[in-house]
This record gives C-alpha cells, sequence and structure tokens, in this order.
C-alpha cells in the first residue's frame, strides 16, 4: 500500500499528504501502542489542566514559580494535542497517512513548543536560582512584570524561530518521496524525504540545536552551580533538604526533557536505529508531559494544600 501511494502522488506529494509509516512493519505493536497513548493522553490531559486550574484558583499559587509551572503545562498540553490524537488515528487505521497542511501544522507547533520548552525550563532554573541565592531580593527581582515580560519572550522567540526552520524544511524538493518513517513529523525525518543534498538545512538545524537546546542548558547548569553552593553554606541539615527540595521536581523535568531531545538531535544517525529514535520520540511527545505534572505534584505541599481547599470549597458549595 505504501509504495503504490508514493507512487501514485509522485510530484504532487508536496499538494497532497504523507503517509507516517510509525510501526507499520511491526503490526504487533499497534493496538499496544494504541492503549498505552490513548492513557499518557488522558492523564497528561487530567494532570495539566488541574495545575493550570489550581495555580490559577488559589491565590496563595499566585506565585512566579507556579506562573511559570503553569505555562509549561499549558505547553505540554499543546505539545501532546498537537501530536497525540493523529498518533491514535494512525495506530487504529490501516490507512498511515497525514496532510500537507496538518503535517504543517504539527512540524511548526511542535518544533515552537519544544524550544519554548527550553527556554521555559531555562527561566524557571533562574526562578529558583532567585530565590535560593537572592531569597531578600526575590519579591523584587522576579516582580510580576519580569515574569510576563520572561515568559512573552520566550513564546515569541519560539514562534518565531519556528517559522523559519518550518520553511526551510519544507522547502526541499522531495521528487514524489511522501513516506515519512517515524510517528509524526519533525525535522530530522523530513529531511530524510529530500533528494537534494541538505548540508544547509542540517546546519541551520545546528544552530538552532545549538541557541535554544545548548545555550539554556548551560545557563541551568550554572544556575544551579550557583544554587549548590548557596545550599552547601546552610548549616542546618533540615534547611538545606528545604532547599533541595524547592529544586528536586525541576531538576527531574529537565533531565528528562534534555536527555531525551538531545538524544534526538545531537546523536548522529547511524549511532542507533530508526526504532530507538521513535521509542525516544514517543517518550518526549507523549510520556514525558505525562510525567512533569506527576513529577511537581507528588512530592508538593503546597499543592496538596491548594487541592485540599479546593475540594472543600466545592464539597462547601454543594452543601450550600
Amino acid at each position: 500500500m505504501f509504495g503504490k501511494r508514493a507512487g501514485e502522488d509522485g510530484n504532487q506529494s508536496s499538494l497532497g499528504e504523507f503517509i507516517l509509516l510509525g510501526v507499520s512493519d511491526q503490526p504487533q505493536l499497534e493496538l499496544l501502542l494504541f492503549v498505552l497513548i490513548l492513557i499518557s493522553y488522558t492523564m497528561t490531559l487530567l494532570g495539566n489542566t488541574t495545575i493550570i486550574v489550581v495555580s490559577w484558583l488559589d491565590p496563595h499559587l499566585h506565585t512566579p514559580m507556579y506562573f511559570f509551572l503553569s505555562n509549561l503545562s499549558f505547553l505540554d498540553l499543546c505539545y501532546t494535542t498537537s501530536v497525540g490524537p493523529q498518533m491514535l488515528v494512525n495506530f487504529h487505521s490501516t490507512r498511515k497517512s497525514i496532510s500537507w497542511a496538518g503535517c504543517v501544522a504539527q512540524l511548526y507547533i511542535s518544533l515552537s513548543l519544544g524550544c519554548t520548552e527550553c527556554l521555559l525550563l531555562a527561566i524557571m532554573a533562574y526562578d529558583r536560582y532567585a530565590a535560593i541565592c537572592q531569597p531578600l531580593h526575590y519579591a523584587a527581582i522576579m516582580s510580576r512584570r519580569f515574569c510576563l515580560q520572561l515568559a512573552a519572550t520566550a513564546w515569541l522567540c519560539s514562534f518565531s524561530n519556528s517559522i523559519l526552520q518550518t520553511i526551510l524544511t519544507l522547502r526541499l524538493p522531495r521528487c514524489g518521496r511522501n513516506q515519512i518513517d517515524n510517528l509524526f513529523c519533525e525535522v530530522p525525518a523530513l529531511l530524510k524525504l529530500a533528494c537534494v543534498d541538505t548540508s544547509a538545512n542540517e546546519a541551520e538545524v545546528l544552530v538552532g540545536v545549538v541557541i535554544f537546546l545548548l545555550v539554556p542548558l548551560g545557563f541551568i547548569l550554572m544556575s544551579y552551580g550557583y544554587i549548590s553552593t548557596t545550599v552547601l553554606k546552610i548549616r542546618s541539615a533540615k534547611g538545606r533538604l528545604k532547599a533541595f527540595n524547592t529544586c528536586a521536581s525541576h531538576l527531574a523535568v529537565v533531565s528528562i526533557f534534555y536527555g531525551t531531545a538531545i538524544s534526538i538531535y545531537l546523536q548522529p544517525a547511524s549511532s542507533h536505529s530508526q526504532h530507538r529514535g521513535k521509542i525516544v520520540a514517543l517518550f518526549y511527545t507523549m510520556v514525558a508531559p505525562m510525567l512533569n505534572p506527576l513529577i511537581y505534584t507528588l512530592r508538593n505541599k503546597e499543592v496538596h494544600r491548594a487541592l485540599q481547599r479546593a475540594l472543600r470549597r466545592n464539597v462547601t458549595t454543594q452543601g450550600v
């Protein structure tokens, strides 16, 4: 079916549709992945929506940390929604296609949100630095206006940069090739369809990786270097543990996100199998957004108390 469709589309594939091969060579996995993605997507919607609603409704959570966490949760909702439903349709159907417009939207949105997450995680590291290393000046440093400016800059820069990368990727001639050996539309997979030299595009991707992946990661590591120095100066073990707990969730999310992103965009293609790349892509698009709200709320007493207050208000309202 795939070969016939590719031949039929010929040079018109750029205006027609793409075939997402996914794991079509292993059909026994499709039902399992369908169930896993459906569960992950449902939990992502519930978990991240809960964080956004609770952070917005509870005045005790109207702080920079939860403002940026709400941004991250909204981002994760959009990210999984940009790829998850299409994955579910393809795993459930024998026709593994996506329209050209759908692929463009998927590529642009997922790329933009991935870049935004890199910047947001760096901003959240700076927030933790200000809270632990500059506690007396924290309120002045992380003012509401400054937080809004930081968040707006992260979103605008990422979406602007992704316009360029999306255009440069999609303008490459594909000579009728329309079979994407991946679970969704992303830059590395689309570059493989090109029938011309892609060195310039790969160089542009590398520049984007340095700016949006490595520079924020370096900033995060530097921030935690200063945080570690400050924490080690705290004399009481209880104080050190409290300071560490405020950073543990963020560090876990950073490790998951940057670990998977680096394995996709910085490892040479020859160093791992195509199936391993698909599993990693599946992890950072569907599993990581599901884990983020769990990581931030599992041991977070402030969120627990906020949820309890919300439940009590709901019970009281129903009683009245």
